[in-house]
């Protein structure tokens, strides 16, 4: 059964918090404590079977990502944390970073997870993933012509793209990717076309950016394919008429194929359920924890095939560049968002 973390646990990471312990007593090992910043009644399921299946109690604690990365590193050694999982490359790079995860060596996960879904010294790993797409209005002119990233610097498009902020972490890891296929300066270059198209200043999220485009305010935007299949799960009359608006690219198919990034997770430093943590891992990577993990938000397996309301979609081929360089390439990443004036 989950517990959204035991008052014992919770009581515990408050006072190392504090400093008012000298050293953390053990944990039930009959335990996993998990920090998500997922909020999927569908992983409740998930953590559910976990119990049944190995009689581990799933203690869950939520709350944002960034915000998460800074509590286990605050409460450092005294950490009840045995797991964090988080979304996007970056911030699992970022929590690395930190210091906040142990490298895991485990066949199980080396088998299942893609090399390039996980981080090389297994640090942390991918679980699911998402593609980063061009979407267009149906009736706009632009059919057949925006097949690429590079296209959306093309100066026919000025005053049609709409994009969110350079700092939202879903454009820092396209950047990066682009950085890594094709070098910092056409990486900017890209970045100085693409603001010279802006139809309005970076503003809103993805649902936001899809509005404006099903809505003729923009011709086009980029956007994460899980916020459609929100939108294809919907049966509302007025979303449907939205979702019917409007066309999806994956872009580069020609080529390297479209970026993709994940939902991931890696054990913590101060793991004290290590063991189980690993073993809660693995579990995520088994069929059944696949498909509902990855249909809880939209997203797309990292192992067996997709699910759900995205497969109206289609299949599509995918960029794969290592996750980890996602995060690596984010510095760099900044610095060519703000000489190109993306803001």
């Amino acid at each position: 059964m989950i517990q959204r973390f035991s008052r014992a646990a919770a009581k515990l990471a408050v006072l190392a918090f504090a400093g008012l312990v000298a050293s953390a007593p053990a944990l039930s090992a009959e335990q996993v404590n998990l920090y998500s910043a997922r909020h999927y009644d569908t992983d409740f399921a998930l953590y559910d079977t976990f119990t049944e299946r190995t009689g581990i109690e799933v203690n869950l604690i939520e709350g944002g990502s960034d915000a998460l990365i800074e509590r286990i590193a605050n409460e450092g050694e005294y950490t009840p944390a045995d797991i964090l999982i988080t979304v996007d490359a970056g911030r699992l790079w970022r929590a690395q970073e930190r210091g906040i995860f142990q490298p895991v060596a485990s066949e199980v996960l080396e088998q299942r997870i893609p090399a390039h879904l996980r981080e090389p010294e297994g640090h942390w790993f991918g679980l699911s993933k998402r593609a980063r797409v061009i979407v267009h209005a149906k009736d706009s002119q632009l059919a057949g012509g925006v097949a690429r990233y590079a296209d959306l610097a093309n100066p026919e498009l000025r005053g049609t793209v709409c994009m969110r902020s350079s700092s939202n972490i879903y454009n820092l890891s396209l950047m990066s990717s682009l950085i890594d296929a094709l070098g910092a300066t056409a990486a900017e270059q890209w970045a100085q076309g693409v603001v010279a198209n802006f139809a309005r200043p970076p503003q809103s999220n993805d649902t936001g950016n899809l509005t404006a485009v099903a809505s003729g305010e923009c011709g086009l935007t980029l956007a994460n394919t899980y916020y459609l299949g929100r939108w294809l799960a919907n049966p509302d009359e007025e979303n449907q008429r939205m979702v019917d608006r409007l066309t999806v690219v994956f872009p580069n198919q020609d080529d390297r194929g479209a970026h993709v990034n994940v939902s991931g997770a890696g054990v913590t430093l101060h793991a004290p359920n290590r063991d189980n943590a690993v073993r809660f891992l693995e579990y995520l990577t088994s069929d059944f924890a696949q498909r509902v993990f990855a249909e809880g938000n939209n997203e797309y397996p990292v192992v067996g095939e997709a699910s759900g309301p995205i497969t109206a979609l289609g299949g599509f081929k995918e960029d794969g560049i290592s996750a980890g360089l996602l995060g690596k390439n984010q510095a760099e990443a900044v610095r060519i968002y703000d000489r190109a004036g993306w803001r």
